[in-house]
């Protein structure tokens, strides 16, 4: 509880509660104090000790907490149950809404002083800005979040740390996405703070990064651990993120029937959480795990249910994302004309800042339509630009792939020095992924 108010303060605020309930000084002092004494406290001129607040508390029928900071009785209650509601909201996609109850409910804790409370409702603008794919703002509540949070341990700082982490990775910036998600993890197993929850999120939330960069042993190790530690966990949803970012280290690994294995058990806990913007996104990984495992047919149809489940929860850069993915499968199912005009719808939703590496995906796609239509200026336009958004992002992976494109496409153009530079290039970023980009690894948990 913060300090109490002034004695001026304090005694305005008797004054007016007695008042209202229409009691004299005597009535409001009896048996305990004198009339003279309460006439002195309203007029601010003696600090009431605690005894006498509660005293007088007591009499006007008042919590003493009302009496000595002017925080209703509760209100901290009333706020976590508001806040419980808003998190609702956003699970159920409703994101503007959630908004709106979280900015409310962010100036009532910060009029009351309620740290926790306000750190809370600061996290939930951080995921609502998240879901509509404003980065830069989300990455301010985040900030304003870990502030609030600074005196506390850094298991309850995890989940501002890891919305911030998660802005900067969906901005492509994976480096400092990983260095941020890293330094909590070894802080975490080297201080001996192993709070499940906490480790469970860092390490469900790094798996993204690591595939992107092409770290894919890391990816599989934080995958192990996580899996290690869901048991402990006590938040399902923290587990069914988990299970869905589990699913693309398994299947970078070629074990397409566990991923999918893992999703469906990300589908089910979030259908009973209601979360249909990470059902959605199930929907889409599960479709990505179709693609790659040949079932094109299925692939598309766990595709359009997550274009079409995001786009109803207004998660913008998440739907976005998800049309890239449906994008390829059409091309790859001969219908190339539909998905190019899906990409050229999306694309503006992109820029360097935001969605980076599915930016590059879309003009990497788009490189190879146009190369099928036999217009190759405009491929090697949209290679170059997809080049610059994955040199940006450092997703050394997607970078070598297209370098190996733009090269084959200098080489049927017989530009041979340029594919030689193109396939230089590729082959240095091939080279030990993730060990160019990446220091030691952070510590392991005790598992």
């Amino acid at each position: 509880m913060r300090e109490r108010d002034d004695p001026e303060v304090i005694g305005r605020r008797v004054q007016r509660l007695r008042n209202q309930r229409g009691l004299t000084q005597r009535q409001l002092a009896e048996p305990a104090y004198t009339p003279a004494y309460i006439s002195t406290l309203e007029a601010g001129r003696v600090r009431a000790s605690d005894e006498a607040l509660r005293h007088i508390a007591d009499r006007l029928g008042v919590a003493f907490e009302e009496l000595a900071v002017g925080r209703p009785a509760h209100l901290a209650t009333d706020l976590r149950l508001r806040l419980t509601e808003a998190q609702r909201a956003l699970a159920d996609g409703r994101a503007e809404e959630a908004a709106a109850q979280y900015a409310v409910l962010r100036a009532e804790a910060e009029a009351h002083a309620l740290e926790h409370e306000h750190a809370a409702a600061l996290l939930g603008l951080g995921e609502c800005a998240l879901e509509t794919g404003r980065l830069t703002t989300a990455r301010e509540f985040f900030e304003q979040a870990e502030e609030r949070l600074a005196g506390e341990t850094l298991p309850v700082r995890v989940p501002a740390l890891r919305g911030r982490a998660v802005a900067h990775y969906l901005a492509g910036e994976l480096r400092y996405a990983v260095y941020l998600l890293e330094t909590a993890l070894d802080e975490l197993n080297r201080g001996g703070l192993h709070d499940p929850d906490a480790l469970l999120l860092l390490y469900a939330s790094i798996i993204g990064p690591y595939m992107d960069m092409g770290a894919h042993a890391r990816a599989a190790q934080a995958a192990e651990f996580a899996l290690a530690l869901a048991p402990q966990a006590g938040d399902p949803a923290l587990i069914a993120r988990m299970h869905r970012s589990v699913a693309r280290t398994l299947l970078a690994e070629g074990r397409a029937d566990e991923a999918d294995a893992s999703l469906a058990k990300a589908a089910e806990l979030y259908r009973r959480l209601s979360l249909r913007t990470e059902l959605a996104n199930c929907h889409w990984m599960r479709g990505y795990v179709c693609a790659q495992n040949g079932e094109l047919d299925r692939a598309e149809e766990e595709l359009r249910q997550a274009h079409t489940m995001l786009s109803e929860t207004r998660a913008a850069l998440y739907r976005s994302q998800a049309a890239v993915e449906l994008a390829d499968v059409l091309h790859r199912r001969g219908k190339s004309g539909e998905a190019a005009e899906l990409l050229e719808e999306v694309l503006g939703d992109f820029s360097s800042e935001r969605g980076a590496v599915h930016a590059a995906g879309a003009h990497r796609l788009l490189g190879i339509i146009a190369e099928d239509a036999r217009d190759t200026e405009a491929a090697e336009e949209h290679y170059v630009r997809a080049l610059s958004l994955l040199e940006r992002a450092g997703a050394a992976g997607d970078l070598a792939d297209l370098c190996r494109l733009l090269g084959d496409l200098f080489r049927r153009t017989g530009r041979v020095e340029a594919a030689l530079d193109a396939y230089r290039t590729g082959l240095g970023h091939r080279t030990a992924p993730g060990t160019t980009t990446l220091g030691p690894a952070p510590a392991q948990p005790p598992l």
